[in-house]
Parts: structure tokens; sequence; C-alpha cells
């Protein structure tokens, strides 16, 4: 399954459209004012179906989990020197990113590959192609990238 992920130009806060290979939008996420980035889910019906809230005063970026209210786990960045990594407390997964940080990939604690994402260049916002093994995947993976995209945007 591969999904495409762009930032919306004009916004006050962060939003992204996110469409199938057919163009066909499958999620929204709309960003809301509060200390730290906050990110909110919604499926095609605009039903709400989970966050992304950020931790402040942390050392590294940690990003809560959360599917519809409920709390499933944390995404948080490992300290390294040359590529970015990160981990999900809630299933084990790992994710690896080159150097520039700009593709990654996202392994289950077997090192079996779930997930691919990409970042399109040459684009006014960002865009991401996320290439997904099994479909219901499709939300730990779209938290996993709004984590990254809000962490590097919290950066500069």
């Amino acid at each position: 399954m591969k999904l495409l992920f762009k930032q919306r130009f004009f916004t006050w806060f962060d939003s992204y459209d996110i469409y199938d290979e057919n163009d066909v939008p499958v999620f929204s996420v709309e960003g809301q004012l509060s200390w730290g980035h906050c990110l909110h889910i919604y499926d095609q019906q605009h039903q709400h179906i989970g966050t992304i809230k950020e931790e402040i005063f942390t050392f590294l970026p940690k990003f809560n989990m959360y599917v519809y209210d409920q709390y499933i786990g944390r995404i948080y960045k490992e300290f390294t020197f040359f590529k970015p990594i990160y981990h999900i407390e809630c299933n084990g997964w790992t994710i690896e990113g080159n150097w520039l940080e700009w593709d990654y990939q996202i392994f289950d604690e077997n090192h079996k590959l779930i997930a691919t994402i990409s970042k399109e260049l040459f684009h006014w916002t960002d865009t991401y192609i996320l290439d997904i093994v099994h479909p219901q995947d499709a939300l730990y993976v779209l938290m996993i990238v709004l984590s990254i995209d809000a962490e590097k945007c919290s950066r500069q």
C-alpha cells in the first residue's frame, strides 16, 4: 500500500492530507495550538482516529501516540551521530533514517520491513511517499511520519 503525505501550504497550524495511489484522500491531519506539537488524525468520514502529542522539556524528542483517545505508546529519538534512529514503545518497531534524514525504513522486532518512507524533493511543502507492507499498519506509520516531521520542524 502506498500513501502520499502532503503538508498543506497556507495554514496557521500543521495540517496535512494523505492520499492513496489513486489520489483519493485517506486521512487528514489537523494541528492544534498547544505546548509542543499536537496533531489530530481523521479518517475519510472526518472521524477522529488518532493523536500525536509532543512531550516538552525532554532532552531528546518524544511523542505520545493515541488511537482514538486511548494512550498506546511513545515514539522517541535515540542519541546518534550519523543517522537518526527512533523507537516505538508500543510494538517494538525501530525506525532508521539516512544521514540526510530524507529516507527512513521501519522494522519490527525481528528486523522485518514494515514500511519505507521517502521525502519528495522540489515541492513547496513537506511531501513524503509511504510504502507500507501491510495496510493495517497505515495509521502507525502515519503517526511515525508525523512525529519525524514535527521533530525536524522543532529543530529548525
